[in-house]
């Protein structure tokens, strides 16, 4: 079979989500007729049907359903090879790193600071948002490399290095009944409301809508929420808010990611600063897994 083009895919994409040939048509800005025979022609390419249509509506074969999944990916990869290609071809090469407001706990300024003195350094710009966007950011190719937590992140089509494992401690203000606690744990904390970020699809009951760090700092501080977070916001935290450890969450694991199989050398010497770095504030080096990586 002779390989599909990007626009059959889009096709079928466009058919598979809309579940409505005309839809499909509109969306695409195609008369519906020759979509229809596009879809036929694909499914006699692969020899298996991939959409189930009879008078009333559309429905996805199982192959259809593996088929929109890998479609999705595959033209998800062509947008991100062009996104890459333009930035390498422009006149000053620039290395693009996502995280999310306050993600970086307190590492990244040793990091850019390291990262200039390195031979094979380049700029760096910085894009900040959700923990939930981060790892599509730098998979779409908008972002070369990203700084993530490795906890519900999705990290498929990613290399990863780890940099830095921290305990968990829950904010408050200083006026909350558990401030002068030594310690708390996760059943203390039960019925509070707790944040969830604009981005984050797991909205539920005590949860309030926050869109970034210095939005949650103020809510807390009115004791309209609280939050548990990495230890090391200790640093960074208001005079009117406290921390106190909570003993029974688990720790967290702060990682840097970038797409999988790239060794660019200005993406080769960020890895290798990040981690020497990550390994000098931790004074373990034996707890941060390496696996480096070499420029071609």
């Amino acid at each position: 079979m002779d390989r599909l083009q990007t626009r059959e895919l889009a096709y079928f994409v466009a058919v598979a989500e809309e579940l409505h040939f005309g839809r499909a048509a509109e969306r695409l800005g195609i008369a519906q007729p020759p979509l229809s025979r596009a879809i036929s022609r694909l499914e006699r390419r692969m020899g298996v049907p991939l959409l189930e249509r009879n008078s009333r509506k559309v429905t996805l074969t199982p192959a259809g359903e593996v088929f929109l999944t890998e479609s999705r990916r595959a033209l998800d990869a062509v947008d991100a090879a062009v996104r890459r290609a333009q930035r390498a071809g422009r006149p000053a090469s620039r290395l693009v790193l996502v995280m999310k407001p306050g993600g970086d706990c307190g590492l990244l300024p040793d990091i850019l600071a390291a990262y200039e003195t390195d031979p094979d350094a380049v700029p760096v710009d910085i894009v900040l948002c959700s923990a939930h966007e981060c790892a599509g950011v730098i998979r779409d190719g908008r972002a070369d490399v990203g700084l993530l937590h490795r906890s519900n992140t999705d990290l498929t089509g990613l290399d990863i290095e780890e940099l830095l494992t921290e305990d968990q401690v829950v904010v408050l203000p200083h006026s909350h009944h558990l401030a002068d606690r030594v310690s708390v744990c996760l059943a203390d904390l039960a019925g509070e409301t707790m944040p969830h970020w604009s981005a984050d699809p797991h909205n539920t009951p005590n949860r309030l809508s926050v869109r970034d760090v210095g939005q949650l700092m103020q809510l807390i501080a009115l004791g309209r929420a609280i939050a548990v977070v990495p230890a090391s916001v200790r640093g960074q935290l208001r005079d009117d808010l406290t921390c106190v450890p909570v003993t029974d969450a688990q720790p967290t694991t702060l990682i840097l990611a970038w797409p999988q199989g790239h060794r660019a050398s200005a993406l080769a010497a960020f890895v290798r600063t990040a981690t020497t770095v990550a390994a000098h504030r931790q004074q373990t080096p034996s707890r941060v897994k390496r696996r480096r990586i070499h420029a071609t």
